[in-house]
């Protein structure tokens, strides 16, 4: 078998991946590899604490490895990281890292080109599926996702801390990718088939949070590289 580290977000699209990769049987999955906020302790983006992250690897019986970056980390700094961790596992003849991403061209070549600068290649199991197939495979195996962060330019503070489920995917907005694969929403994956056990977990607060804009060219940040996301806010459930 191929070895391979996963790309471990926390969400339904990384779980969607990573059960069809065991399936297949094709690849080791030596690690999942998350980034972890060094100042908050939680996913980037996705706002997980890191105790349920932990959770989730246990129950799926996969070792993890976190990735400890700044707040709001520089590309170059990201890449910096993203490439000595990269070197790290070459080292012990992994030579894969595997992604849940659909659709999104740019960020595809973006992850195959600084994959390339370690001699690693990209493997994306879900990619070009229709995302309606998708979340409907998706529930139908028994996954069980809730959205923790949906960004404000698409969705409302209403459609936070809700489980996703048939009702939801009928109120999503045309023009929302019933897999936030655009970033409408992110989510938190707290069952499924190659879980051993459901995490659980109690809704906390929510909160609303607006990311100031890099005030140069050179300071723009991993955490998303278009700068009409800075226009918006986020809001994130806590989960306890």
């Amino acid at each position: 078998m191929k070895k391979a580290i996963f790309n471990w977000s926390s969400g339904k699209d990384s779980a969607l991946a990573l059960y069809k990769i065991q399936q297949e049987k094709e690849y080791e999955i030596i690690t999942l590899l998350t980034s972890v906020n060094q100042q908050f302790q939680r996913i980037s983006m996705h706002g997980i604490r890191v105790e349920l992250l932990e959770q989730q690897a246990q129950s799926i019986g996969l070792p993890l490895t976190k990735m400890i970056v700044p707040e709001m980390p520089t590309m170059e700094i990201y890449d910096d990281l993203m490439k000595k961790t990269l070197l790290e596992f070459k080292e012990k003849e992994v030579k894969y890292s595997i992604f849940g991403d659909i659709f999104l061209e740019d960020l595809r070549k973006y992850r195959e080109d600084k994959l390339a600068l370690a001699n690693f290649e990209g493997v994306f199991p879900l990619w070009k599926r229709d995302t309606k197939e998708i979340i409907e495979e998706f529930l139908s195996l028994g996954f069980k996702t809730i959205v923790v962060c949906v960004n404000e330019k698409y969705l409302g503070k209403e459609f936070v801390g809700r489980v996703i489920d048939e009702d939801f995917i009928k109120e999503l907005p045309d023009n929302v990718d019933v897999c936030g694969e655009n970033g409408e929403f992110h989510t938190f994956t707290f069952d499924g088939p190659n879980f051993s056990k459901q995490i659980d977990f109690e809704i906390g607060e929510i909160v609303y949070k607006k990311y100031e804009k890099p005030k140069t060219a050179t300071t723009n940040t991993a955490c998303d590289t278009d700068d009409t996301a800075f226009n918006y806010g986020f809001w994130y459930c806590d989960l306890v």
